[in-house]
């Protein structure tokens, strides 16, 4: 081992605490700024201590989770099924994830009426203050994502020192990350989706008053919500996205025999980003007066700037460390690319900028079923170009590391695209934690009665992170695909290891029984969600409906609605509701492991890759451009505010809600989660599973 390779890790480290401390000086520059008059402040607290009470209810919730698995976790170890390692492996895995979290959400209650505040100044500071937070947000991701590769890379590798080893024992820890992640994002959407459609039926179209007026008592919830599900629950969604993501490349570098220098350039890759994505935050700005394309430029320029600095600095890197295998680099630049790539047709098919959403607004003129029909129809029309893009990512990236002469060198060429894919994910994810920020603040701002001007700018702030939250979505899903691909092809490395007999062929039939078993999950996985907003809604309705009926001179402003009572029903129904969709993702892999076999798990795994990656596209792209639909009618277009064409666009709107932030997203923790707990459980399966026994 040369000096530099010894010493990697070391700076892996510290570029992940440097990028905590970009992020820790962006969250006290935010709290410097103005918060507004005192109603603001009012306003913003209220929605912090919602969101401040929900996350303790889950950590709690979710804690009882973690003893329950740490619990099995041991006795596994205890067998000799795991290393002593996986348990504390797995409790910093999901502490890391959730805290994530936690921070994101701590940050965006605090911008949000700064940000209302900022806009009264212009639309530069809005934009500034909304997306500092984000900033905030994605640096804290990835740098405690690195922070927790590094530290326990170096732990591992003095205990252990053989590369091998330290890998199998890293690879299992990301089963705490996207447990927590797959918590986090259903419990959190579950939240935001009833609190939003509550919200929507009863007030926009039941009432008629406008969107977050204070007369609607579900309007604090709403904002919670926001805050809960998509900043808190999309925190821990891409922690264990990054994390898994370098994990699993270091784990088929030790399958390849690249030893220590291929393990360590996936973690260099992710320490380059950091600091790329640092520079990228500075030449964030806008102008006034500036339109969509104006704002989505100002973005763009700066996760660009962060590309094409990443790129370099890999290039040197790889050349450098992998002079035998320099198509490595390509693998990355093809990673890179595709993320890019998959953004920009994310934005085409959801911003209000582009003819798909134009078109889908004009189907608005039909009724609410028209506006459906063509909604579900653009986000199914959506996948083919994600789908065609991350194909022919993986093809670049399998033969330009050397797939056609080593089917293992291949195989990291495609884990190093998704760790290319996510290298700058720190100013990506700022991008996209800076829509709930934005989204927040217009309802500050119409609550707190500013000007008209004032919610003009907040709309376009919102509007632009409808768009790069569906440009986010897709990012997460394209790079989840890429992910679970590595992981799959890890827990084969793993079952060949401890002597499984594998079987892969499409005619053995556990292996097709597994392939339609995993392409079903994604859909009832959905089914759940989508159904726990449905009954969590309709609560949230009949308690609005009881407020405007009972209390005496709200729906004139002059008493005030009882918020708290509709937060309270939030917390509660999303908490329960939680229980199933998780339990799916957890218990699934467990069961078809034990009744059919490796081969089934295996099958399962890629049934729900497939699958759950097509219906994650579609469910986020359907909802992003029936919510851009409506802020384009309601910005004057097709009869504008008020009008029958806004009420259809509501409605669609409403039906999207759960697709795009709760359904949607979900599913691509989903699809790495059933990875992850194959991992852990392999020894498990191998032993004892019901298909051998019944073959003897």
């Amino acid at each position: 081992m040369n000096t530099f390779v010894s010493i990697a890790p070391v700076i892996a480290l510290i570029a992940a605490i440097c990028g905590l401390a970009f992020a820790m000086y962006k969250f006290f520059w935010v709290k410097k700024q103005p918060e507004g008059t005192k109603e603001m402040a009012n306003i913003a607290s209220k929605v912090r201590k919602g969101a401040m009470a929900y996350l303790k209810r889950q950590y709690k919730t979710v804690g009882i989770f973690f003893i329950v698995m740490l619990i099995i976790i041991c006795v596994m170890a205890a067998f000799g099924m795991l290393t002593w390692f996986v348990p504390f492996a797995f409790l910093s895995g999901g502490f890391f994830s959730g805290l994530s979290g936690f921070i994101g959400m701590k940050i965006a209650t605090y911008a949000n009426s700064r940000t209302a505040n900022g806009a009264q100044q212009g639309l530069n500071k809005g934009l500034k203050i909304a997306f500092s937070s984000g900033t905030v947000m994605g640096l804290t991701v990835v740098g405690l994502g690195l922070l927790d590769i590094s530290v326990w890379f170096l732990i591992l590798r003095a205990l252990l020192g053989n590369p091998d080893e330290i890998m199998a024992a890293m690879l299992t820890f990301g089963m705490g990350a996207s447990s927590m992640a797959l918590f986090a994002r259903v419990g959190g959407g579950i939240f935001t989706k009833a609190a939003d459609v509550g919200a929507d039926l009863v007030g926009k179209v039941e009432a008629g008053i406008p969107e977050d007026d204070p007369r609607n008592p579900a309007v604090i919830a709403d904002n919670v919500g926001d805050n809960v599900g998509d900043v808190a629950g999309m925190g821990a969604d891409l922690y264990e996205s990054y994390v898994g993501s370098i994990i699993s490349t270091g784990a088929l570098a030790t399958a390849a025999g690249l030893g220590y220098e291929g393990i360590i350039v996936p973690m260099l890759i992710a320490a380059i980003g950091i600091i790329a994505s640092i520079v990228g935050t500075f030449f964030v700005s806008t102008k006034e007066g500036a339109t969509q394309k104006n704002l989505l430029g100002s973005l763009r320029r700066g996760t660009y700037i962060a590309a094409v600095i990443s790129a370099i600095a890999a290039a040197v890197l790889i050349f450098t460390q992998l002079p035998d295998n320099t198509g490595v680099f390509w693998a990355v630049i093809s990673g890179l690319i595709a993320g890019v790539l998959i953004g920009f047709f994310t934005e085409y098919y959801t911003s209000d900028s582009y003819k798909p959403t134009q078109k889908l607004s004009g189907s608005s003129e039909t009724g609410s079923a028209t506006i459906i029909i063509d909604g579900i129809a653009l986000g199914m029309n959506s996948t083919a170009i994600p789908v065609i893009i991350v194909g022919i990512s993986i093809l670049v990236s399998f033969f330009a590391a050397g797939g056609s002469s080593s089917f293992a060198m291949g195989l990291y060429g495609v884990g190093i695209s998704a760790v290319g894919m996510l290298a700058t994910l720190g100013i990506t994810l700022a991008t996209d934690a800076y829509g709930p920020v934005a989204d927040n603040a217009g309802g500050i701002a119409e609550m707190a009665g500013l000007g008209e001007e004032v919610r003009n700018r907040t709309d376009a702030l919102d509007s632009l992170g409808n768009t790069t939250a569906a440009t986010g979505k897709g990012f997460a899903i394209g790079s989840a695909a890429l992910t679970a691909l590595a992981l799959i092809v890890s827990y084969t490395d793993k079952i060949e290891s401890l002597g499984g007999d594998l079987q892969l062929s499409l005619t053995n039939p556990p292996v097709l029984i597994g392939l339609f078993v995993g392409a079903m999950l994604p859909f009832l996985f959905s089914a759940f969600t989508m159904q726990a907003v449905g009954r969590a809604a309709q609560k949230i309705v009949v308690e609005v409906r009881r407020q405007f009926r009972e209390i005496k001179g709200l729906m004139e402003g002059k008493a005030d609605a009882d918020y708290e009572t509709c937060v309270d029903i939030c917390t509660r129904s999303s908490l329960k509701e939680m229980i199933v969709p998780a339990a799916l993702g957890i218990l699934a892999p467990i069961v078809v492991g034990l009744v059919l076999g490796v081969n089934g798990v295996v099958g399962m795994l890629a049934g729900a890759l497939v699958s759950g990656f097509a219906i994650a596209i579609m469910m986020a792209n359907s909802g992003g451009a029936w919510d851009n639909a409506k802020k384009y009618i309601e910005a004057g277009n097709f009869g504008g505010k008020g009008s029958e064409n806004h009420k259809a666009a509501v409605v669609g709107d409403t039906v999207g809600d759960p697709f795009k932030d709760t359904s949607g997203p979900s599913v691509n923790i989903l699809i790495k989660l059933l990875s992850m707990v194959s991992i852990v459980f392999a020894g498990l399966i191998v032993k004892f599973n019901l298909i051998d026994l019944i073959a003897k």
